[in-house]
């Protein structure tokens, strides 16, 4: 099969599955209570102008800071932000649906799943699942093997979340367990599935100079923006405590990243990469327990641990994992999001185990909601205010449990689920990319000066454009020599024609005088 076959055959899959998500909304979807009419008044729920500002904070993540951080490959950044924007318009969708089906169907809350603010946030917030697991991917798939990756994993993510949240009771306010870590280990055993020598070797897997400043320009977004991805889905009076602890936990964690990255190199040089990434570990650290109650000083020292190791994963365990596992993680999302989703697991389940009500008072049942009495929140829902009544649930060693045992599932259903999705997209019709086509935006992308590399140079009003080679980001630099070989051989040809210009004009006064 050709490109351009392949890429039709792409064009048709995503058309078709536009119309599919169409019509499972005209006939499972609603708006929710508080844009529909019907409800105005009825009861007061988290409305536009409460969750709006974060919403906007988590969509530039998900589009501009995922999209850009990826951009470091010199020869990928169309296919970083393109793809990641395409990916991530298929995944709000596909989430929002599965997720209001999970409400619709097993959980049995709505007739028809609503569509709120906080429909469309817990949308983005899965689908950063799926980025973080192209990260892992980048430069070795195709656009049509990321949209099945993205359609399984969603349905995977959604039943992980709904065991791990639903029926054990674990608490990740920033998606640390159920997003970080599910979609660093679910691409790393994809990538495994699919390893294949150039992986490890291609000579367009490198970074240049330009690419790594974008790639930078995504860090800083995503370092800004982060607070509101850790507080947006908790209630208000817990959201200030995630975005301090979170904030706390970023700032700490740059400090360190770039200490341990001079102290880790030969020549005491800052490495580019740990700063693009090892300086985000902090927001991911702190996301389980971001909503506890762990003290300022307790989010800094988890920012501080998170920044030296992911620098230290960065530095040295990615070799190692290529090396004797066979293991190519092209964004680092073990270093990012993988070790530091983990230790943020194993702070949840100390911090669960040592809450107590001399701490938290009656919040207590606020933060840990399965810590109430069981005939209160049954069936899933939130019971509301929390009064003596409540009291009676879980105790912290239980829940301590149920924090350990959601990561542990986490973990087993992302490495089984990628592993089997890496051996599926490996089938002849995902279209898989080849050595001659990893790592480079021309296979798939129109590209500058794409259509004829030995085109004439544009004269415009402020010189000469050269033409740009097939598949090069940067322009070819200009022959200064030829440049001046052009000007010389110009005058030249302009002093002849003022030379002949001049005898035309006195050759009358020559016959006159003759």
């Amino acid at each position: 099969m050709t490109v351009i076959d392949g890429q039709r055959r792409f064009a048709y899959v995503i058309l078709g599955l536009e119309v599919a998500f169409i019509i499972i909304f005209a006939l499972y979807g609603s708006y929710g209570k508080n844009s529909d009419p019907k409800f105005v008044g009825e009861e007061e729920l988290p409305d536009l102008q409460e969750k709006y500002a974060m919403f906007t904070d988590i969509h530039i993540m998900i589009f501009i800071g995922f999209g850009f951080l990826m951009t470091f490959l010199r020869r990928y950044g169309y296919g970083a932000v393109g793809l990641n924007f395409l990916v991530a318009a298929i995944a709000v969708q596909w989430s929002i649906i599965v997720l209001g089906m999970l409400h619709y169907v097993i959980m049995k809350e709505y007739d028809r799943f609503p569509l709120g603010i906080l429909a469309l946030i817990e949308g983005d917030v899965a689908a950063a699942a799926v980025l973080i697991t192209f990260g892992a991917l980048l430069g070795k798939v195709g656009p049509l093997q990321l949209v099945i990756i993205a359609l399984i994993e969603i349905v995977i993510y959604s039943l992980n979340y709904y065991v791990g949240s639903h029926l054990f009771g674990a608490v990740d306010a920033g998606g640390s367990m159920f997003v970080h870590t599910f979609g660093a280990y679910f691409g790393l055993a994809c990538s495994r599935a699919m390893n294949e020598a150039w992986h490890h070797t291609h000579k367009l897997n490198a970074n240049e100079y330009h690419s790594d400043l974008f790639s930078l320009v995504g860090t800083i977004f995503l370092w800004i923006c982060w607070p509101s991805f850790n507080a947006a889905l908790v209630p208000e009076y817990q959201q200030y405590r995630a975005v301090v602890n979170t904030y706390l936990a970023l700032a700490a964690c740059v400090v360190t990243a770039f200490a341990v990255s001079i102290l880790t190199s030969k020549e005491s040089r800052l490495e580019v990469e740990h700063i693009q990434n090892a300086t985000l570990a902090g927001g991911v650290a702190v996301g389980t327990c971001a909503d506890f109650l762990i003290n300022p000083f307790g989010a800094m020292v988890l920012g501080s641990v998170s920044g030296c190791l992911s620098v230290v994963g960065y530095h040295y365990v990615s070799s190692w994992l290529s090396k004797n596992l066979q293991l190519h993680d092209t964004c680092g999302v073990h270093n990012l999001h993988g070790m530091p989703g983990i230790l943020a697991g194993l702070a949840g389940i100390v911090a669960a185990g040592l809450a107590s009500s001399n701490t938290y008072g009656l919040e207590l049942y606020d933060v840990f909601k399965a810590r109430r009495a069981a005939s209160k929140h049954s069936k899933g829902h939130d019971s509301g205010s929390v009064d003596a009544e409540n009291i009676g649930g879980r105790t912290a060693g239980e829940q301590a449990l149920a924090q350990a045992a959601a990561l542990g599932v986490t973990l087993l259903a992302a490495i089984v689920g990628g592993f089997l999705t890496g051996l599926l997209i490996r089938w002849k019709f995902c279209q898989k990319v080849t050595e001659s086509e990893g790592f480079d935006d021309a296979i798939i992308w129109e590209m500058p000066g794409s259509e004829s590399e030995d085109d004439e140079p544009v004269v415009g009003t402020i010189g000469t454009v050269p033409p740009i080679a097939s598949g090069h980001k940067n322009p070819v630099k200009p022959d200064h020599n030829s440049q001046t070989t052009t000007q010389q051989t110009t005058q030249q040809t302009t002093q002849q024609t003022t030379t002949k210009h001049q005898a035309v004009q006195f050759q009358p006064e020559q016959q006159q005088s003759a």
